[in-house]
């Protein structure tokens, strides 16, 4: 009997233990990549906007979001997002051609994500459209 009452007791504080209440941060984006793929310079803003929602049953505060770099500039909610409520970090890249490989660190209250902090990536590629300069001569072949 004292092995039951013992197992029973072990069973409950494991689920206790378990079901922490807090705020809970889940990311739409798969993978919490954005991919801006193949972009032109001067057509795109470079502004993408990565959305989340607190799944959590406290309110959810974001304390910090960061870049690796100061090509990309995150902004951060200023208000806390509350319980089932959607929020978005807006994350706006410089642009200068070539790949985009930069990662976005979030640091907040929510304790799905260890320490609170989860980590957003950008990808993709920063063309320059080619200028055509009509007075140039075009280059023919010589005819054999």
């Amino acid at each position: 009997m004292k092995k039951t009452i013992l197992l029973l007791l072990f069973i409950a504080f494991s689920t206790i233990g378990f079901s922490q209440s807090g705020a809970r941060i889940e990311f739409l984006n798969k993978d919490n990549t954005i991919d801006y793929g193949t972009v032109n310079k001067d057509s795109d803003s470079g502004v993408r906007t990565f959305e989340f929602k607190n799944t959590g049953d406290a309110p959810l505060i974001i304390t910090n979001v960061q870049s690796t770099c100061g090509c990309t500039v995150p902004t951060k909610p200023t208000e806390p997002i509350m319980p089932g409520m959607n929020g978005k970090i807006d994350v706006k890249y410089n642009m200068n051609p070539g790949p985009i490989r930069k990662t976005i660190t979030v640091e907040s209250n929510a304790i799905n994500v260890e320490g609170g902090k989860i980590a957003l990536k950008i990808k993709g590629e920063v063309i320059v459209k080619p200028e055509i300069n009509i007075l140039e001569k075009k280059k023919t072949l010589p005819s054999q």
